[in-house]
């Protein structure tokens, strides 16, 4: 779960999140061991394109989060 937390809070510095936005790190954490696990280990750009390729099945919070950073 740390890895999955770590991974997804790199995707969202890399999208322009601060360091205070902890709560949409954890808003994705889920999304990404549910949906995306395969691809975890494949670096952070492959995280959020399965996130993106997944977002009709991702919660609205996690939706929320990448549509907040211009995703």
């Amino acid at each position: 779960m740390t890895r999955v937390l770590f991974i997804v809070s790199l995707i969202l510095c890399a999208s322009g999140a601060s360091a205070q936005q902890q709560p949409g790190h954890d808003a994705c954490a889920r999304d990404v061991t549910r949906h995306c696990r395969a691809v975890m280990n494949n670096g952070d750009s492959a995280v959020l394109a399965c996130l993106k390729q997944n977002r009709a099945k991702l919660t609205k919070a996690c939706d929320k989060v990448l549509t907040d950073h211009g995703q």
